[in-house]
């Protein structure tokens, strides 16, 4: 008799086992001639060494095609346990499989951008207005990246511009303060990591919380950073945030330079930025427009009406008054 344990790191216990345990009950069909007792996120396999062997290797087939789909059902589990290979969609600008494994792709020609950018460049600056898919892409990526083992972290920055980054006054620890703050990018990685895996993640600081005011003095190795609605950092703040980069990491910094909530008088680092950085090598600037939001279509509509409020207005401020053209 032989015994082995598969400890299931990459994939959701929730997902490996199954509704009601609608999958474990599955594989200990097709496998018979050995004993599965599971724990948690361990399966002890005990049978004859071949029957177990077998059972190993396919049980860890079956756990990474759900680290890499989110999903699967009774014809894959089945065809998985056979040796076989499942019949997998072939989808053009797929960043990856998210919740439920719905499909997560660049929608657009600017996000395609920002896919390619992230392959060639270590510094990514996304400029856009609400809606774009600027901040979703820059998760999707990061979460691609973490998955495939080429960083060992993420980590998650946002300016609490109301809270002018002074955040002790607020209730509870460090992310409680910043939470409210980084709830869009809470949002976008519940959409591609289960829920069971997020706070794992969460718990042992792979998915790290990092606000602005902290930043000064970390090095950042081994990350994507990610600093989102980077168009209400200062120029310093800006440039002490860029410092931060470490090796074999990268940096997507998204923003609107529209939407600017800093003090008036307070020049955005972001903005200050781009004719410092534009043709810097290992750095891109992708700016997206009106035509890459992909929410609901009145979103579209509406910032259209605000640009062209905003048009009139100026073209007002420039007309000479009354009193001048006398």
């Amino acid at each position: 008799m032989k015994e082995e344990t598969l400890i299931l790191t990459q994939a959701d216990p929730v997902l490996f086992y199954g509704v009601n345990n609608a999958n474990f009950r599955l594989l200990r069909i097709l496998f018979p001639k050995v004993k599965l007792v599971a724990r948690g996120n361990i399966v002890k396999i005990t049978g004859e060494p071949k029957e177990v062997d077998e059972c190993l290797d396919r049980m860890a087939a079956v756990e990474r095609h759900i680290a890499k789909f989110n999903t699967i059902n009774d014809e894959t589990l089945i065809e998985l346990v056979k040796g076989g290979k499942p019949d997998v969609p072939v989808m053009d600008n797929l960043i990856l499989f998210g919740q439920n494994g719905k499909p997560v792709t660049a929608r657009t020609a600017h996000q395609k951008q920002l896919v390619e950018a992230f392959d060639r460049d270590d510094l990514m600056i996304a400029i856009g207005p609400a809606g774009s898919g600027k901040t979703y892409t820059a998760i999707a990526l990061a979460v691609k990246a973490l998955k495939a083992k080429q960083v060992r972290r993420i980590i998650l920055c946002r300016p609490a511009v109301e809270a002018g980054e002074k955040l002790g006054f607020l209730p509870g620890d460090m992310k409680d303060k910043i939470d409210p703050y980084l709830q869009p990018l809470y949002d976008a990685l519940e959409d591609m990591i289960p829920p069971f895996k997020l706070k794992e993640y969460m718990e042992t600081n792979v998915i790290q919380i990092a606000p602005l005011a902290f930043m000064r003095g970390r090095t950042l190795g081994d990350a994507v950073v990610i600093l989102d609605e980077a168009q209400n950092t200062t120029p310093a703040q800006f440039k002490m945030f860029l410092t931060r980069l470490g090796f074999h990491s990268k940096m997507i910094i998204t923003g609107d330079d529209t939407q600017i909530d800093l003090p008036r008088g307070t020049a955005s680092g972001m903005v200050h930025s781009y004719p410092i950085l534009e043709g810097v090598k290992g750095v891109s600037i992708i700016r997206f427009d009106k035509k890459d939001i992909v929410r609901h279509p009145l979103v579209s509509r509406m910032v259209e009406a605000y640009d062209q409020y905003e048009r009139r207005e100026k073209e007002h401020d420039r007309k000479p008054t009354e009193k001048q053209q006398e």
